[in-house]
Protein backbone atom coordinates (compact mmCIF):
# COMPACT_ATOMS: atom_id res chain seq x y z
CA UNK A 1 0.00 0.00 0.00
CA UNK A 2 2.88 2.40 0.65
CA UNK A 3 4.66 1.86 -1.83
CA UNK A 4 1.35 2.24 -4.63
CA UNK A 5 1.12 5.60 -2.91
CA UNK A 6 4.50 6.97 -2.81
CA UNK A 7 5.39 5.98 -6.60
CA UNK A 8 1.64 7.63 -7.14
CA UNK A 9 3.02 10.55 -5.39
CA UNK A 10 6.26 10.46 -8.01
CA UNK A 11 9.28 8.71 -5.93
CA UNK A 12 11.62 6.41 -6.74
CA UNK A 13 10.85 3.85 -4.70
CA UNK A 14 12.06 0.06 -4.01
CA UNK A 15 9.73 -3.10 -2.32
CA UNK A 16 11.76 -5.91 -2.62
CA UNK A 17 9.73 -9.10 -2.72
CA UNK A 18 10.12 -12.34 -1.76
CA UNK A 19 8.50 -15.99 -2.38
CA UNK A 20 7.42 -17.91 1.37
CA UNK A 21 5.53 -20.89 2.15
CA UNK A 22 2.94 -20.26 4.49
CA UNK A 23 1.31 -23.55 5.93
CA UNK A 24 -2.39 -23.00 6.73
CA UNK A 25 -4.57 -25.69 8.58
CA UNK A 26 -5.86 -27.51 5.39
CA UNK A 27 -2.85 -26.62 2.91
CA UNK A 28 0.27 -24.74 1.93
CA UNK A 29 0.61 -21.70 -0.27
CA UNK A 30 2.95 -19.86 -1.85
CA UNK A 31 2.74 -16.22 -1.08
CA UNK A 32 4.45 -13.40 -1.88
CA UNK A 33 5.77 -10.54 0.74
CA UNK A 34 8.35 -8.01 1.29
CA UNK A 35 12.10 -9.55 1.97
CA UNK A 36 12.40 -6.88 4.55
CA UNK A 37 9.26 -6.72 6.46
CA UNK A 38 7.88 -3.20 7.51
CA UNK A 39 10.53 -1.45 5.36
CA UNK A 40 10.73 -0.28 1.65
CA UNK A 41 13.43 2.16 0.05
CA UNK A 42 12.38 5.04 -1.31
CA UNK A 43 15.06 8.47 -3.12
CA UNK A 44 14.16 11.76 -1.73
CA UNK A 45 15.31 14.80 -0.45
CA UNK A 46 15.69 14.53 3.10
CA UNK A 47 15.38 18.19 3.42
CA UNK A 48 12.02 18.01 1.83
CA UNK A 49 10.55 14.26 3.15
CA UNK A 50 7.13 15.94 4.82
CA UNK A 51 5.12 14.07 2.08
CA UNK A 52 6.98 10.99 2.50
CA UNK A 53 5.97 11.44 6.28
CA UNK A 54 2.21 12.47 5.96
CA UNK A 55 1.96 9.16 3.64
CA UNK A 56 -1.09 6.86 5.44
CA UNK A 57 0.90 3.79 6.26
CA UNK A 58 4.81 5.69 7.07
CA UNK A 59 5.50 5.48 10.44
CA UNK A 60 9.02 6.83 9.90
CA UNK A 61 11.99 7.47 8.03
CA UNK A 62 15.35 5.63 9.29
CA UNK A 63 17.75 7.91 10.46
CA UNK A 64 19.36 9.13 13.81
CA UNK A 65 17.17 10.87 15.44
CA UNK A 66 15.47 13.18 13.60
CA UNK A 67 18.01 13.08 10.81
CA UNK A 68 16.92 10.58 7.76
CA UNK A 69 20.48 8.16 6.76
CA UNK A 70 20.84 7.32 3.43
CA UNK A 71 21.62 3.70 2.20
CA UNK A 72 23.93 2.91 -0.09
CA UNK A 73 22.90 2.83 -3.25
CA UNK A 74 25.47 0.20 -4.56
CA UNK A 75 23.21 -2.09 -1.56
CA UNK A 76 20.25 -1.22 -2.95
CA UNK A 77 21.43 -2.05 -6.61
CA UNK A 78 22.58 -5.19 -5.09
CA UNK A 79 19.66 -6.57 -3.39
CA UNK A 80 17.34 -4.87 -6.80
CA UNK A 81 20.06 -7.08 -9.08
CA UNK A 82 19.30 -10.14 -6.74
CA UNK A 83 15.86 -9.77 -7.02
CA UNK A 84 15.56 -9.56 -10.71
CA UNK A 85 17.97 -12.20 -10.93
CA UNK A 86 14.88 -14.70 -10.91
CA UNK A 87 17.17 -17.07 -8.14
CA UNK A 88 15.13 -17.94 -4.48
CA UNK A 89 15.39 -15.15 -1.91
CA UNK A 90 14.81 -15.30 1.87
CA UNK A 91 15.11 -12.81 4.43
CA UNK A 92 17.99 -13.84 6.47
CA UNK A 93 19.78 -12.66 9.96
CA UNK A 94 23.00 -10.67 10.04
CA UNK A 95 24.34 -12.60 12.11
CA UNK A 96 28.53 -11.00 12.79
CA UNK A 97 31.09 -11.21 15.60
CA UNK A 98 30.46 -9.96 18.40
CA UNK A 99 26.71 -9.57 17.66
CA UNK A 100 24.47 -10.83 20.77
CA UNK A 101 22.83 -13.70 19.31
CA UNK A 102 20.12 -15.99 21.06
CA UNK A 103 19.79 -19.85 20.50
CA UNK A 104 15.73 -20.48 19.02
CA UNK A 105 15.70 -24.39 18.82
CA UNK A 106 17.60 -27.41 19.81
CA UNK A 107 18.68 -28.39 23.32
CA UNK A 108 20.17 -24.93 24.32
CA UNK A 109 16.78 -22.89 23.38
CA UNK A 110 16.69 -19.68 25.02
CA UNK A 111 20.48 -19.59 26.06
CA UNK A 112 22.10 -15.65 24.95
CA UNK A 113 25.35 -14.81 24.41
CA UNK A 114 28.25 -13.53 21.91
CA UNK A 115 28.60 -14.71 18.38
CA UNK A 116 32.98 -15.54 18.57
CA UNK A 117 33.53 -16.43 15.18
CA UNK A 118 31.87 -18.35 12.60
CA UNK A 119 33.06 -22.38 11.88
CA UNK A 120 32.83 -23.04 8.03
CA UNK A 121 29.26 -22.52 7.17
CA UNK A 122 27.00 -25.28 9.72
CA UNK A 123 28.29 -24.48 12.89
CA UNK A 124 28.74 -20.94 15.19
CA UNK A 125 31.47 -20.59 18.14
CA UNK A 126 28.97 -19.15 21.22
CA UNK A 127 29.92 -17.45 23.63
CA UNK A 128 27.77 -17.76 26.26
CA UNK A 129 28.30 -15.86 30.15
CA UNK A 130 27.81 -18.56 32.43
CA UNK A 131 28.72 -17.59 36.36
CA UNK A 132 30.62 -14.67 35.09
CA UNK A 133 32.84 -16.90 32.47
CA UNK A 134 32.52 -17.67 29.18
CA UNK A 135 32.03 -20.76 27.77
CA UNK A 136 32.41 -21.90 23.85
CA UNK A 137 29.40 -23.98 22.78
CA UNK A 138 29.52 -25.13 18.84
CA UNK A 139 26.01 -25.35 18.02
CA UNK A 140 24.30 -25.61 14.25
CA UNK A 141 23.96 -22.33 12.35
CA UNK A 142 20.72 -22.71 11.36
CA UNK A 143 19.50 -22.26 15.58
CA UNK A 144 21.05 -19.18 16.05
CA UNK A 145 19.47 -15.80 15.56
CA UNK A 146 19.75 -11.95 16.93
CA UNK A 147 19.14 -11.35 20.37
CA UNK A 148 15.77 -9.27 19.67
CA UNK A 149 16.61 -6.34 22.52
CA UNK A 150 19.83 -5.41 20.79
CA UNK A 151 19.83 -3.26 17.89
CA UNK A 152 22.70 -2.30 15.50
CA UNK A 153 23.64 1.48 15.66
CA UNK A 154 23.36 3.16 12.06
CA UNK A 155 26.49 3.95 9.59
CA UNK A 156 26.86 7.51 9.05
CA UNK A 157 24.81 9.52 6.39
CA UNK A 158 25.25 9.68 2.70
CA UNK A 159 24.69 12.59 0.27
CA UNK A 160 21.21 13.76 -0.13
CA UNK A 161 19.09 12.37 -2.65
CA UNK A 162 20.81 8.61 -1.68
CA UNK A 163 17.71 5.84 -1.30
CA UNK A 164 16.40 6.12 2.08
CA UNK A 165 14.45 3.87 4.24
CA UNK A 166 10.93 3.98 5.46
CA UNK A 167 9.36 2.12 7.98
Amino acid sequence: MVSDQLRGKGYDQFLPMCWSRRLWSDRVKVIQMPLFSGYLFCRFDPDDRFSILTTPGVCTIVGRGRTPLAVDATQVENIRLAVRSGQGLEPWPRLEVGNKVRIDVGPLCGVEGTLLRHKGTSHLILGVTLMQRAVAVEVDETWVVPSPNVYASPKSAHQSAQPQLVS
